[in-house]
């Protein structure tokens, strides 16, 4: 179900992307009778809804001592809910075919029920089951427990991984996004079923609630099914404060040695934050850095001309407390130094240089046209309505999207390119045998 898009839904995108002639179809803002509001796009056309829920706060709001706790829980909160195990929910998911789950993120826990309409008040009803009354129960707690100590241990054996957290572990020092979602094998190890109830009670609340839904659904349906879903949630999250945080980036080359035929790098620095003004010209710039695949700098220079890499790349990270611009890279042993230097130069070309008036006009035509092609679900348009409203984008978003970027100037892009990017201050996590590599002492 999650790889087909209705028609109907496809000529939404389009309309509303800019594709196609505005004002066919809008998003619609639905308030419940007791005041819970979702954002909805019906589509009537295919017995389907799909729901899409984020609760602000994520990895970011959990206990210091316990790095792991919001990945922990949701991985359990469909392992048996109310008066349902964990066999016998899962079956009811499955009997139903009903999809139903939860990821936790720095800032932000998710949740995704997707259903047929004829199961709509069933899978309705198991999602509030889940958010308000999760067992906990011992054999579901040891063993989703003993899942995420296998992918920590996986993670260690990952190049990649191991570049990201040392990376961010690196950038972040003393802040919540400098330690793993996650979490260690002594984090995870030390949970109890205590702290995930603790969790979930203080941080899975209306007021941190953002709704999303696309289907076969009405408003008049809708709403009352949001009051009866998250009705019994408490009102309010407990407040917890995370501080906005500038990326430590000095420079530095930080090895990790592996002993691997292939070096894997890290790199990146402070970027932009969604809300900043100079976000549009920011993801202009770097869809031609190292954002626009076989069309970037990145790519040309470091993977084309000489292919020294398979993959390299550098992309906008917008977190709600840091803006960063980060990327990657992989290469032999022989050839990072070679790899790393190109990166840097091509940072210091788009600073001090910028791009030419024909790639900022064919990165335009992508970041615009290429759109609706991202929405090829109705999960992702569900998706879709919760990032506009957590980002704090509009309603009327996608109808300003594209003009947003179609008015990014040359004069934009120079400025944003001069403002964040330091060659210099570029900070690299290299994980195994590089050579040409002088790391920090």
């Amino acid at each position: 179900m999650r790889r087909f898009l209705p028609l109907a839904l496809f000529a939404i995108v389009l309309v509303l992307s800019g594709a196609a002639p505005a004002g066919a179809v809008t998003v619609e803002k639905v308030v419940s009778p007791g005041g819970i509001e979702a954002w909805l796009v019906e589509d009537h056309s295919n017995p389907i809804i799909d729901m899409e829920v984020a609760f602000r706060g994520g990895a970011s709001v959990e206990p210091a001592r316990l790095p792991g706790l919001a990945y922990m829980a949701s991985g359990l909160l469909d392992e048996g809910a109310g008066p349902y195990d964990s066999q016998t929910f899962q079956g009811k998911l499955e009997d139903m075919a009903i999809e139903l789950s939860f990821e936790a993120g720095k800032d932000n826990f998710r949740g995704h029920l997707k259903t047929i309409t004829d199961h709509r008040d069933t899978a309705f009803d198991l999602f509030r089951l889940a958010l308000t009354k999760p067992r906990f129960d011992a054999e579901p707690v040891a063993r989703i427990r003993s899942q995420i100590l296998a992918v920590l241990a996986r993670e260690q054996q990952s190049p990649d991984a191991v570049a990201a957290l040392a990376w961010f572990k690196a950038a972040f020092p003393g802040h919540p996004y400098g330690v793993p979602t996650r979490g260690t094998p002594q984090t995870v190890k030390a949970i109890t079923t205590a702290d995930l109830k603790t969790y979930v009670a203080r941080h899975l609340a209306r007021d941190n609630l953002v709704v999303g839904v696309t289907g076969d659904i009405t408003p008049a349906q809708l709403g009352p099914l949001l009051d009866s879903t998250f009705g019994k949630l408490p009102a309010k999250a407990e407040a917890v404060t995370v501080p906005d945080v500038t990326p430590k980036a000095p420079g530095r080359i930080d090895v990790i040695t592996r002993d691997n035929p292939q070096s894997t790098a890290m790199f990146g620095q402070a970027g932009l934050k969604r809300d900043d003004p100079d976000w549009y010209a920011g993801y202009v710039m770097n869809y031609i850095l190292g954002g626009g695949g076989f069309s970037s700098w990145l790519t040309e220079e470091v993977r084309e001309k000489r292919g020294l890499a398979y993959s390299v790349y550098s992309y906008l990270e917008p977190l709600r407390h840091a803006g960063l611009i980060i990327g990657g890279v992989a290469t032999r042993n022989a050839e990072m130094g070679q790899s790393l230097a190109l990166i840097r130069d091509q940072w210091k070309r788009m600073r001090d240089q910028g791009p030419t008036p024909q790639e900022l006009a064919d990165a335009k035509t992508y970041l615009v046209g290429s759109f609706p092609l991202n929405l090829d679900s109705t999960t992702s348009i569900a998706e879709l309505l919760v990032t506009i409203q957590v980002e704090h984008l509009g309603i009327d978003y996608l109808d300003r999207r594209a003009g947003l970027i179609n008015a990014v100037s040359m004069a934009d892009v120079r400025r944003v390119a001069n403002r964040l990017l330091d060659p210099a201050a570029l900070e690299f996590v290299v994980v195994g045998k590089p050579q040409g590599v002088t790391p920090a002492p």
